[in-house]
This record gives structure tokens, C-alpha cells and sequence, in this order.
């Protein structure tokens, strides 16, 4: 047992590989920061990235604590956040198709590192997916043992799992090579890109449609 919070080394390894799955599955949040390491370097994607984290975490608080099944269980909060969530992956799909469709080198308008923080946190705040993950993650080793000692301590590791995630994808993506292949194919890569985001966020507002 680690700490009389109930878990031992085959819980936490069992809720960290879950994690693992969904923080490393190529969904918005990844492409996004692989986008802005291939475009911008390493400084600005670690910020980015850290930015990813923290609202990550953010969304870890609320599954810890509860509140991720009251948001699951109110249809409306839901809705609203799928749709808020949805139109902000709209609105980065027509960012990165309209550099798609720009000819010429690529144009990197100057922005404050604390705006690419900001953009990270409401890029996952905005994702109200990430609550479940959060949620399926911790309930793969957690039962009815355990209390707050031991959701807090898988609630610490999978952030870090996210941190690390995150900042990995910014460290792959903003290698020199990468970076200058990027350049050759940059419209190819902005409009696939472009399209994934456009069709996540479809996806997300279609969803929040159904109910």
C-alpha cells in the first residue's frame, strides 16, 4: 500500500497506463501543440503545452472531486460546453486552413508568450471530453476501498502524465528536421491539419445537438 490511501503499485499502474492511452491519442490537444512546435520552436510549444497541462488539470479537480459526474448528469451544462467547446476547435480549423490556403513562406505573426499559456488552457477547458477520460482513467484502479487519500494521489500522477505528454509532443515536433520539413509541405500539413480540427469540432457540436 502507498501511504494508507488503499492503492498499491498495481492500482496506480493500471490507472496510469489508461492514462497514458487517452493523454497520448492524437486528438485535438496534440495536434494543436505538434502545430504550434512545427511553426513556432520549442519555447513557444512548451508554453503552449504548459498551458494544455494546466487545464488538463483543471478538469483532473473536477473528476476527483465529484463534479464530473454532476456535469455528465446536467444536460445542459454539457450541451453549452460541447458547443463552446466545438466552436473553438471551429475557430482553429479556420486559422490553420486560412495559412493553408496562404501561398508563399510561412507568416508567423508575433504573439505574446502569455497568450499561447492562455490558448493551452482554453484549448482543454474547452473539451469537456477530457472530464470522462479523467474519469474512466481513475476508475480502472480505484474501488470502493479507497478514499480521497488515494483518488488525490492518482489525481497528482495523471497530471503529470499529462505534463509530460504534452511537453513531449512539443519537444518531438520542434526538432530542427521536423521543423524544416514542415516548411516544405507546410500547406499540405496546415490543411490536414485544419481538417481534423474542423471535423473534432463538428463532431462535438453534432454531439451536444443529439441529446
Amino acid at each position: 500500500m502507498i501511504g494508507g490511501t488503499g492503492l498499491d503499485l498495481t492500482n496506480l499502474g493500471a490507472i496510469a497506463a489508461a492514462f497514458v492511452v487517452v493523454a497520448s491519442s492524437p486528438g485535438p490537444a496534440n495536434l494543436a501543440t505538434a502545430s504550434v512546435a512545427l511553426t513556432r520552436g520549442l519555447p513557444t510549444a512548451l508554453t503552449f503545452a504548459a498551458g494544455l497541462s494546466l487545464g488538463l488539470a483543471f478538469w483532473g479537480v473536477l473528476a476527483a472531486f465529484g463534479l464530473g459526474a454532476v456535469l455528465q448528469g446536467s444536460l445542459m451544462a454539457l450541451m453549452v460546453l460541447k458547443l463552446a467547446g466545438g466552436a473553438y476547435l471551429l475557430w482553429l480549423a479556420w486559422q490553420t486552413g486560412r495559412a493553408a490556403l496562404r501561398p508563399g513562406p510561412m507568416q508567423t505573426p508575433d504573439i505574446p508568450p502569455g497568450r499561447w499559456f492562455l490558448r493551452g488552457i482554453l484549448l482543454n477547458l474547452s473539451n469537456p471530453k477530457a472530464v470522462f477520460a479523467w474519469m474512466a482513467a481513475l476508475s480502472v484502479g480505484m474501488g470502493a476501498e479507497q478514499g480521497i487519500g488515494a483518488v488525490a494521489v492518482a489525481t497528482v500522477m495523471c497530471a503529470m502524465i499529462g505534463t509530460l505528454n504534452a511537453m513531449t509532443w512539443a519537444v518531438l515536433f520542434s526538432r530542427p528536421r521536423m521543423m524544416a520539413g514542415y516548411r516544405r509541405v507546410r500547406r499540405w500539413v496546415d490543411g490536414v491539419v485544419a481538417g481534423l480540427f474542423a471535423a473534432a469540432g463538428f463532431g462535438l457540436i453534432r454531439s451536444a445537438l443529439a441529446r
